[in-house]
């Protein structure tokens, strides 16, 4: 063995980088703070895992938020074909659903741990709980890694993979950006990313716990006055706002959470344009002619939402289907095609799925993710400035970044 490495973070991208760099013959030992390795694994997905998204590389890079093109290697060394055949090779099958999303067919998350773990430590990684304090550096390259306490351990490459910010309580803490701003590496400044919103609206409350299961956003920039994303998907109204993956991919374009900067328009009725609804509109009154316009709707919304968009509407909810006038139908339908919450802010980061900013990538190596700064230091997984929407897509970078800088680290590359 004449290479020594030194795996800081037991998560994700750590297992894969250290089981990777095991494997290549190096002596590896992986840290982990916590008790035990991919704590925040176990809750990714609700406690399913979505461990990747079944997709080609094109489809992959559409659904990278940012820095796309540093990620473009790795994918390509690990792409999400592979990982599923990883998984599916170490006994924990697979499947597809809706959007690409790849899970355990046992829906248990613990599985892929397991895996990992499995993995690292079949390869010859030794896991180690301590706290990294500081990465040794002589002459421009890694010469060790110092634990909370004082021991150091001797190597001749580190990688980096600590996690981000997002649920501290499982060791997100941002030890690493520490490490890595210490041997002159640029953090880009962080914040959340895939979290739920604070709405202005008090309605929300009103419909907390509705699911919408295939609705329309867009969401506009009002400074700017143009609009920063649209999309579509499940959305989920909060006692304090709206949550849901479809708003989750909306917050990664929020560039701060200045209240009233940005507006959501929800589209419920995507299927249907304008003059279509109307008709579905007027159809539904002509059933229920000598109905209040209160009890006309349910075929048409959920029952909780009813009540909120008429009163939204300005119609008197007691009025009969046939008195609706055309100018009041046209603030119905308005509405169902564009239902506008007025966004107050961004939920923490501790509600967050992944962490915005990090490391800056025009200082790694997009093809071993070494330090361009510090020979023999490798970063992976979301301690880098590079996030994607939900979907499997960011657990996909922490494994693609993980395995080439665990077998860059091995053949100090």
């Amino acid at each position: 063995m004449s290479r020594t490495v030194c795996v800081i973070g037991a998560g994700p991208a750590g297992l894969m980088a250290a089981g990777t760099a095991a494997r290549s013959g190096c002596r590896t030992v992986l840290l982990e703070k916590n008790a035990a390795p991919g704590r925040k694994l176990l809750l990714t997905g609700n406690g399913r895992c979505n461990v990747t998204n079944n997709c080609g590389l094109q489809t992959f890079m559409e659904n990278v938020v940012r820095n796309g093109r540093f990620l473009y290697s790795a994918l390509s060394a690990f792409p999400p074909q592979n990982v599923m055949d990883f998984f599916e090779g170490r006994g924990v099958p697979l499947k597809t659903e809706q959007g690409g999303r790849v899970f355990p067919v046992s829906d248990r998350a613990a599985d892929i741990r397991d895996a990992l773990r499995a993995f690292a430590l079949e390869s010859g990684a030794e896991l180690r709980r301590g706290q990294a304090q500081e990465i040794l550096a002589e002459n421009g390259a890694v010469s060790g890694v110092r634990l909370k306490g004082g021991e150091a351990i001797r190597c001749d490459a580190a990688v980096l993979a600590t996690g981000g910010l997002s649920y501290p309580k499982t060791g997100s803490t941002g030890d690493g950006y520490r490490m890595a701003a210490a041997l002159s590496h640029t953090v880009i400044d962080t914040r959340p990313s895939l979290v739920p919103l604070l709405a202005d609206e008090a309605w929300c409350a009103e419909l907390s716990g509705l699911t919408l299961k295939d609705c329309a956003v867009k969401v506009t920039d009002t400074r700017a006055g143009k609009t920063v994303f649209k999309g579509s998907g499940e959305l989920l109204f909060t006692r304090t706002g709206l949550s849901g993956p479809v708003i989750f991919s909306a917050s990664a374009h929020m560039e701060d959470d200045a209240p009233g900067r940005y507006r959501v328009a929800i589209d419920l009725k995507p299927a249907l344009d304008a003059d279509a609804l109307d008709r579905c509109i007027l159809r539904g009154f002509a059933a229920a002619k000598n109905r209040d316009l209160k009890n006309s709707l349910n075929a048409l919304l959920p029952k909780s939402l009813i009540p909120v968009i008429i009163r939204l509407s300005g119609i008197n909810p007691d009025i009969k289907t046939n008195a609706v006038t055309r100018a009041e139908r046209a603030a119905l339908c308005g509405l169902l095609k564009a239902l506008p919450v007025t966004v107050r802010g961004l939920c923490p980061i501790e509600e967050a799925v992944v962490t915005r900013g990090g490391v800056c990538v025009r200082e790694v190596n997009p093809g071993t993710m070494e330090s361009k700064l510090c020979r023999g230091l490798y970063f992976a997984g979301e301690i880098l400035d590079a996030d994607a929407y939900t979907g499997g897509f960011n657990l996909q970078i922490a494994f693609s970044t993980g395995y080439i800088a665990g077998a860059a680290a091995a053949k100090g590359a």
